[in-house]
């Protein structure tokens, strides 16, 4: 009897620490000028802006109402979680070929390069359907920032 309720007690330990540890997670950025600061308070001066909406960016650690974030280019720093957004988009990390449909025996629409900035309308297995300026097509999900894999 001992040795089970050593053994649940230990097995609660687990478990609950295991919920508490929270696995880096993707966001994007709510508006188009966003302060960037040293530290997870608005008493820390600002860092540096972003100035683009829809920016993705990866958590990696929070304090009450800021996050601590990185980007695809490894500048990171503290954002109030009210600028942030569940995350819809990436960034390619490489030249990518959009296609008319999620097979690459589909129809090029565009080749995009590095850096480009895409909007994803939905995604299945290794491909999403997304959207950039006047284009809307899949695309491949290797070498991207901003999505889980």
């Amino acid at each position: 009897m001992q040795k089970k309720i050593i053994f649940f007690l230990l097995f609660l330990n687990l478990t609950s620490t295991s919920f508490a540890i929270e696995k880096d997670y993707f966001m994007m950025l709510k508006y188009s000028k966003v302060n960037v600061r040293f530290g997870p308070s608005r008493d820390y001066p600002v860092k540096f802006i972003y100035k683009k909406a829809f920016l993705p960016v990866k958590v990696i650690d929070k304090k009450e109402n800021f996050r601590k974030i990185i980007d695809h280019k490894k500048n990171s720093g503290w954002i109030h979680i009210s600028q942030l957004k569940k995350s819809n988009s990436f960034i390619i990390l490489s030249d990518k070929i959009l296609f008319k449909k999620s097979t690459i025996n589909s129809k090029p629409l565009v080749n995009l390069h590095s850096g480009r900035l895409l909007l994803v309308k939905k995604c299945k297995k290794k491909w999403c359907k997304v959207s950039t300026d006047k284009y809307t097509g899949w695309i491949k999900t290797n070498d991207v920032f901003g999505i889980n894999k």
